[in-house]
């Protein structure tokens, strides 16, 4: 599936993101498991999106943060995720699929005690991302701005 400039709403994201979770055998001898972080490689990136697959050993997260105004979708591949959003989480299990806007904070982490492995596609590619932390009234506070380069 390609996903073009004129196609690159939630659904289309969240197709291609569920065609290559469902065809993982293409990619996943690529994965690595890092007790360091979460490991991550992007797989794909054109002027239109990009692809990465992460892997997630238990207790790793993401923090909050958003997307710099690109659109996503991320599925689960293997084992669970848990999304948080400001005064929600929900979890997520292999073949599941959570496609957003480009304005949409989230916190993604591992709380189960088994790895897992994600496959994300955002359009455009990514140029930055913001990081938020939370303050005591449960409000997004913004930590600072990364750029591409940074990761």
């Amino acid at each position: 599936m390609t996903v073009t400039a004129t196609d690159t709403g939630t659904r289309a994201l969240s197709a291609r993101a569920r065609s290559l979770a469902e065809d993982s055998a293409e990619w996943l001898h690529r994965v690595r498991l890092d007790p360091q972080g979460r490991w991550y490689e992007r797989l794909h990136a054109d002027a239109d999106h990009e692809v990465w697959i992460i892997s997630w050993l238990p207790g790793q997260s993401t923090g909050f943060h958003d997307h710099g105004g690109s659109a996503g979708a991320f599925a689960v591949v293997l084992g669970e995720l848990e999304e948080a959003v400001p005064g929600a989480a929900r979890t997520l299990e292999g073949g599941q699929v959570r496609g957003f806007g480009g304005h949409h904070v989230h916190d993604v982490r591992n709380v189960s005690g088994a790895p897992a492995v994600s496959v994300h596609v955002y359009a455009p590619p990514l140029s930055r991302m913001n990081r938020y932390d939370l303050d005591e009234n449960g409000e997004l506070v913004t930590l600072r701005s990364e750029s591409a380069e940074e990761w």
